[in-house]
């Protein structure tokens, strides 16, 4: 409401109250104004050379000067010191397509092959051999299944036929792999059913959206104890990653989705050599209080990575000590660097400077036991993060409290503790990208369909995407993978005490015996 000239306080002093009140609220809303352009036009990386880059292009006089961004502040960069492991040479095919596919000669003939001078009969002295990638497009047919009858010509009794293979959907019109084609479409690759309807419509073969939700739910109910036995595998662990996410949920009462949430629960050893493989276990729940978190992780003890959400601080604090949380030194990088964009504070840059050393840091030791880590970490690491402690501290008490640098230099303070577990345990990572990363494929498929069409299809969802992006993780191919899932335990040949072989990891070691027996 706007200020009348009657209304204004008389009094200095009151008058300076209400000239500094209007100069902080501007301030946050110039900041809020800035925050929402860099939401809209604003790149999103966090990486501190193309922070500075955006910066420099506009400040034209530190052009002349020569002024070099400094290196990428983001974990994925490279280390500042050459590491004395040989570089990871890069997955590419260039010169030379992968020998795995299958080969498809053709021979291109000349015109004729007589001697243009004395016609006589031309040699073959060499050949030139090139080959380009192509592709047959997915070719729909119908798998017809025939069992003969047998009798005896001097009996009246004894006919003899094989019996019917146990099918995934019965009396139905569809095979196992087609199913595996769409459910894989669908959670691996982000492709709605309507569209695969579409696509199948241009092959002549006209079906309901419906009929291919029923084949993905009679999917996932055949696959619901395979995903149990992996959510309670990542659950044992005794570092497990947590992240949540929206997930709308289409409530026909309120003609509108209801807002509920998918838990993404994590596990991955990899960088520093552990036992446990990577793998991820979504959960669907109708809310994300420390409720549905709770009852999720019944149980557990160890060590549970996540960012600041108040649900995991009840949760370590109703456990008495049971669970201890890691928290995530990227989200508190996060906050410096939306500071940056909207203000250009120096302060938040040298913020970000000294994380860059610390994940530079990290990125040499990537790889080595938890023993070396926690070695390297508390002879390079601890330093740094004491200096930056010491810096945030002196500076916390020079900003007026509301601002946001003030905001991020608190967070960061209050959580300190568990933003710096990695300093006293070698398996821990610095931040919880490994969850942050496995909810990418959650987020491209609400985004292609929008909403889960009932709490149903939110379960369904989430069972095969926690198994198909499991495998995607061991860069398996999701529909041999789950072709072969499928059929092993709708055919019976995998009982419900050997489902543990049907884990990804322990899918794809027994594949690679299978391959180095055969060769």
């Amino acid at each position: 409401m706007a200020i009348r000239p009657d209304a204004l306080p008389t009094d200095p002093a009151a008058l300076t109250e209400m000239v500094l009140a209007l100069d902080v609220e501007n301030e946050k809303l110039r900041v809020a104004m800035q925050t929402l352009k860099e939401m809209i036009f604003g790149k999103r990386s966090e990486r501190l050379a193309t922070l500075v880059a955006e910066q420099l292009a506009l400040e034209l006089d530190d052009l002349e000067t020569g002024a070099t961004p400094p290196a990428a502040a983001n974990d994925d960069a490279a280390a500042a010191k050459p590491s004395d492991k040989p570089r990871k040479k890069a997955r590419r095919n260039i010169g030379a397509l992968p020998k795995h596919l299958p080969r498809c000669e053709q021979v291109l003939e000349p015109e004729a092959t007589a001697c243009p001078c004395c016609q006589g009969q031309l040699h073959k002295i060499g050949e030139d051999v090139s080959e380009v990638l192509d592709i047959i497009p997915a070719i729909l047919r119908v798998l017809r299944t025939i069992r003969p009858k047998y009798a005896c010509r001097g009996c009246t009794d004894g006919v003899v036929q094989a019996k019917v293979l146990p099918r995934l959907i019965e009396s139905g019109m569809v095979s196992t792999a087609l199913v595996s084609h769409v459910v894989v479409s669908k959670f691996a690759w982000y492709l709605p059913l309507y569209r695969q309807v579409q696509i199948l419509a241009g092959q002549g073969v006209h079906l309901d959206r419906s009929t291919l939700a029923g084949w993905v739910k009679r999917a996932a109910w055949w696959l619901k104890s395979l995903y149990e036995l992996q959510l309670r595998t990542i659950q044992a662990s005794p570092r497990v990653f947590c992240d949540e996410t929206p997930m709308p949920v289409l409530d026909p009462g309120r003609h509108r989705p209801r807002i509920c949430q998918f838990w993404a629960h994590a596990m991955d050893d990899r960088p520093w050599g552990g036992p446990a493989p990577p793998a991820v276990a979504y959960v669907f729940a109708d809310g994300r209080g420390t409720k549905e978190i709770a009852a999720q992780l019944t149980g557990f003890s160890g060590i549970l990575q996540v960012d600041g959400y108040a649900a995991y601080k009840a949760l370590a604090r109703d456990h008495g000590g049971a669970i201890q949380l890691a928290f995530c030194l990227a989200h508190a990088r996060r906050k410096f660097v939306e500071v940056f964009k909207t203000t250009q504070s120096p302060f938040a840059r040298e913020v970000i400077e000294r994380l860059q050393a610390v994940y530079a840091i990290e990125a040499e030791i990537r790889g080595n036991s938890a023993e070396q880590r926690l070695a390297s970490r508390r002879t390079r690491s601890a330093a740094l993060m004491a200096a930056l402690k010491a810096r945030l501290t002196e500076m916390v008490g020079q900003l007026f409290s509301q601002s946001k640098l003030a905001e991020a230099i608190n967070y960061a303070l209050n959580h300190w503790d568990g933003l710096t577990l990695f300093l006293r345990d070698g398996r821990v990572e610095v931040d919880s990208n490994t969850v942050e990363r496995s909810m990418r494929p959650i987020a491209m498929g609400r985004r292609n369909s929008l909403f889960s069409g009932s709490e149903g299809g939110a379960e369904s969802w989430a069972i095969l995407a926690s198994l198909v992006n499991t495998a995607k993780l061991h860069e398996l191919d999701p529909q041999a993978y789950l072709t072969d899932v499928l059929e092993r335990i709708v055919s019976g040949r995998t009982k419900s005490h050997q489902l543990y072989e049907l884990l990804a990891w322990n899918w794809k070691a027994a594949r690679q015996r299978t391959a180095q027996a055969v060769a």
